[in-house]
């Protein structure tokens, strides 16, 4: 090979292409990956990620994109130099300049995976909320698996990702780590929204975070207001000459996500004189208050009792919002879909993830209208298609909504991969050259621009 040659074949050449919706975004994260093979990998497993295929293992992802092999994004997640810590970095800075100073709502809880051995890192046999042992009751139960502590945000009734932290069970922990409980994570996570510059109007967490004083402490701290699950037999005490008693109880409309609705029932209980902490019962029926549907919560809001009353149950109501945050990640993300042991790959995988999910997040109507004075300064085409005429266009603002309409904005590429093979079998320009048309049009798609 001559020296000219050599020298070609070391310059940096530009990324591949994928989708427009999908490389606007990822070049945000451009200046993360001194090789150009990893930033496409990277694009790849997006692509991959939000795609209706139903496993997303690293074969079937290539297949999916295009590529010949999938050992190069195995490559990517395992041995490419590059780092998860700024790659979080940066997908916080994206989301924080994304929400425009706006307050958001924090919602910590822990999901558990089943995993079969034990060579994969920090799993063991432990409690697995995710893995149900009673259905009725939505218990969890242990199992062999692996942990983590989750933070979601929560704006104008869209989730998006913050950040995750492994629990590591002590029989399961390397020479450098740091036994650290579920409590100690989760609080180390507010700390670190906070020195992030993330503005919190209210933090919800399950019972296991609601009975722990320093989790509580840290919540206090930054004087963060806070609406906590505690069990049904939480104590407090009090003197001996003071009762506990319990108001009667007031009917509310808890309103989901999809904006229906349902009655439920809220009353307060009263541990002798009332005091900053209030305790609260909710329930969907005051007869019989069914163990799957009746809560216990307790809060540092200071509101009259009747505001409290009428905004107490659908502000804790929004903790479930993780678990559909957790259920996304899994089942249309593919947050379980990992074949790796080590615990620096998996975590590489799972911050990928949550980049795939923030994606899909700001491309909901909310996020697209906080930066709409950004959209309009923006360089990008402007479309004059319709998509939304597209018969299986969903005009709901949900965040699956959005990530059906996604689906189908890249589905002409998807399909064009899927079909190339034939292409070379038996070659058809024409059609090749139709779909290429339409991948170009479609890649007109309005977009949100991101500076990182």
């Amino acid at each position: 090979m001559d020296v000219e040659l050599q020298i070609l074949k070391h310059l940096k050449r530009s990324p591949a292409p994928t989708v427009a919706i999908i490389d606007r975004y990822c070049k945000a994260y451009n200046d993360l990956f001194s090789e150009v093979r990893s930033y496409e990998c990277f694009k790849y497993l997006h692509q991959g990620i939000i795609s209706p295929i139903k496993r997303k293992s690293l074969p079937e992802i290539a297949k999916v994109v295009g590529i010949s092999s999938h050992q190069s994004l195995h490559h990517f997640l395992t041995n490419s130099p590059w780092s998860v810590s700024e790659l979080k970095a940066k997908r916080l800075t994206v989301t924080k300049e994304a929400l425009k100073n706006q307050t958001i709502t924090v919602v910590i809880d822990e999901t558990g995976d089943r995993k079969k051995g034990t060579k994969t890192d920090y799993v063991a046999r432990q409690y697995l909320g995710s893995v149900l042992k009673d259905t009725a009751t939505h218990i969890g139960k242990i199992d062999n698996g692996i942990v983590s502590v989750n933070a979601y945000g929560v704006y104008e009734n869209i989730t998006f990702p913050l950040m995750f932290k492994v629990f590591k069970p002590k029989g399961t922990l390397k020479e450098e780590d740091a036994y650290k409980t579920k409590i100690e994570l989760a609080s180390e996570i507010v700390n670190e929204l906070i020195e992030f510059g993330f503005k919190i109007k209210l933090v919800l967490a399950d019972s296991l975070y609601g009975e722990a004083s320093l989790f509580i402490r840290t919540l206090d701290k930054y004087k963060l207001p806070w609406v906590l699950a505690i069990r049904s037999n939480h104590g407090v005490l009090m003197p001996s000459s003071q009762r506990v008693r319990a108001n009667k109880w007031t009917k509310f409309e808890r309103i989901f996500s999809n904006q229906t609705s349902e009655t439920r029932y809220i009353r307060e209980i009263i541990f002798g004189k009332r005091k900053t902490r209030t305790y609260w019962q909710i329930t969907t029926d005051p007869q019989t208050m069914p163990e799957n549907s009746t809560s216990f919560v307790m809060t540092n809001i200071q509101e009259t009792r009747s505001q409290m009353k009428k905004i107490l149950g659908n502000l804790y109501g929004l903790r479930t919002w993780v678990e559909y945050s957790f259920r996304q990640c899994k089942q249309e993300l593919g947050w379980t879909d990992y074949r790796l042991i080590n615990f620096e790959d998996i975590n590489k995988w799972w911050e990928i993830i949550m980049s795939a999910y923030l994606m899909i997040s700001l491309n909901t109507q909310v996020f697209l209208s906080l930066n709409i004075s950004d959209s309009h300064n923006c360089e990008a085409q402007i479309s004059t298609i319709d998509f939304t005429t597209h018969p299986q266009w969903n005009h709901q603002t949900g965040w699956k909504n959005v990530l059906n309409n996604i689906r189908l904005i890249i589905q002409p590429t998807l399909l064009l991969w899927l079909i190339f093979p034939w292409l070379e079998v038996l070659p058809n320009s024409y059609l090749l050259r139709g779909l290429h048309n339409l991948i170009d049009s479609i890649n007109q798609f309005p977009l949100l621009p991101l500076s990182g």
